[in-house]
């Protein structure tokens, strides 16, 4: 199975000066848990996940005035769509970290993290063991 079978399209792309408040109440209204952050002064795409957020917050720093920059990955391991799901699992669990963003000719079009591919995998594996056995 493919990347490009995983992934969610749903790709939400801020800016590097949107405070953490608006990444939330974007990332919470699209149901996601990463934003891909649009810097060309930085260098392109980072990301910024949920985790940033709540680390963030754990630290008391005021979500209204921190900036989407101050806490974007930005040394990000980008996946293809025809990368495996192995592949990127295997990237995840290198890099410990639970998001890759999907570029084709250097765009976004995906994100995948590790509950999708556990998604993608869980029914695979289920019909594996739930099958009944063949008499020998």
């Amino acid at each position: 199975m493919l990347v490009r079978d995983a992934m969610s399209t749903v790709v939400l792309t801020i800016g590097p000066t949107h405070t953490l408040r608006q990444a939330a109440a974007l990332m919470a209204a699209r149901r996601i848990g990463a934003a891909v952050v649009h810097d060309p002064d930085a260098g392109g795409f980072g990301i910024l996940t949920e985790r940033d957020i709540l680390n963030s917050v754990g630290l008391g720093q005021n979500p209204d005035t921190e900036c989407a920059h101050d806490h974007t990955t930005n040394n990000v391991v980008f996946a293809t769509p025809a990368w495996t799901l192995e592949e990127a699992a295997r990237a995840m669990a290198h890099g410990g970290f639970r998001h890759l963003i999907v570029l084709d000719r250097d765009e976004p079009v995906g994100i995948v993290s590790v509950r999708d591919i556990i998604r993608c995998w869980a029914p695979a594996r289920l019909q594996v063991t739930a099958a009944p056995a063949v008499p020998a």
